[in-house]
């Protein structure tokens, strides 16, 4: 029981030009040409690159909500989620109520009496049930930190801001069955992270990359699309959400409400305080 809860929470790329010069007709007295116009300063190649990725992050911001969405200290969500082996779904979904505190405090309940929790907090992990509070095991907490490391938010939210940061235009791709833009992230570790655009909206509808297990020293790729954005006090939030782990479907989540800037009960964090979302929140 507790490895389905986890899986269920945890699991919760040019374009071209060409140009002819017209050939110049002889002449039986040709005039002196005028001097040529001295040429203007260039642009090195990969600057102009990595201007045309942040034109695209700043596209991709100003249509998520701008300040609005720069200045989310909170979510809430409320949904169903699923949870798939090998691309085959392990149930018919289970009932969700998720709460983020950026950066790094997070909670999501499961089942209708949202009786089943799991934590994180900073970087430790706890999955919480009627016996009380155990820590998450450390592979499935280093999956859920390798995530939350490389998650969209803190990619748009802070890598942006990083000089150590390299910035790629990749040109356009495809993002599932959608044309769209693509552009490289690089950080100061050397993690590489893709995110795709799309055309019409500029709203981030896919994000990839790619990571070494530790164990097999296998390379492993995952996929996240975001999809059927909604308009929320003033931020386009995806209410459709897809995880794919080496080209099989691993998650999906569908969000029914969300909420931005609540004011959240900070005991809902720590994994012994003994909070119950059934019970009415304690005014302060």
């Amino acid at each position: 029981m507790k490895g389905f809860f986890l899986i269920t929470v945890v699991a919760l790329a040019l374009a071209f030009s060409s140009s002819a010069a017209p050939a110049a007709s002889a002449q039986e007295n040709p005039q002196p040409s005028e001097p040529a116009a001295a040429p203007g300063p260039t642009i090195p190649v990969d600057q102009e690159n990595a201007r045309q990725a942040r034109a695209l992050i700043d596209q991709a911001l100003q249509a998520l909500g701008g300040q609005a969405y720069l200045n989310l200290r909170n979510m809430q969500q409320e949904g169903r989620t699923y949870s798939f082996y090998h691309g085959r779904p392990t149930s018919n979904g289970v009932l969700f109520w998720r709460f983020v505190e950026y950066p790094d405090k997070e909670r999501v309940e499961l089942t209708k009496q949202r009786d089943v929790a799991v934590v994180y907090a900073g970087n430790k992990g706890y999955e919480v049930t009627y016996k009380g509070p155990h820590a998450v095991e450390k592979k499935d907490l280093d999956d859920y930190l390798r995530r939350r490391r490389l998650s969209l938010e803190t990619i748009l939210r802070t890598w942006i801001n990083d000089p150590a940061v390299a910035l790629f235009y990749d040109g356009n791709a495809l993002a599932g069955n959608l044309p769209a833009q693509q552009i490289t992230l690089i950080n100061a570790k050397n993690e590489a992270v893709s995110l795709f655009f799309d055309l019409d909206t500029h709203l981030p509808i896919k994000k990839t990359y790619k990571w070494r297990d530790p164990v097999d020293k296998e390379r492993n790729f995952e996929e996240e699309l975001y999809e059927n954005y909604r308009l929320v006090q003033g931020v386009m939030t995806p209410y459709s959400f897809t995880r794919f782990f080496n080209g099989d479907m691993q998650t999906q989540r569908f969000v029914n409400s969300v909420h931005f800037n609540q004011e959240l009960d900070p005991a809902m964090f720590d994994a012994n305080s003994g909070y119950d979302p059934n019970k009415p929140a304690k005014k302060h």
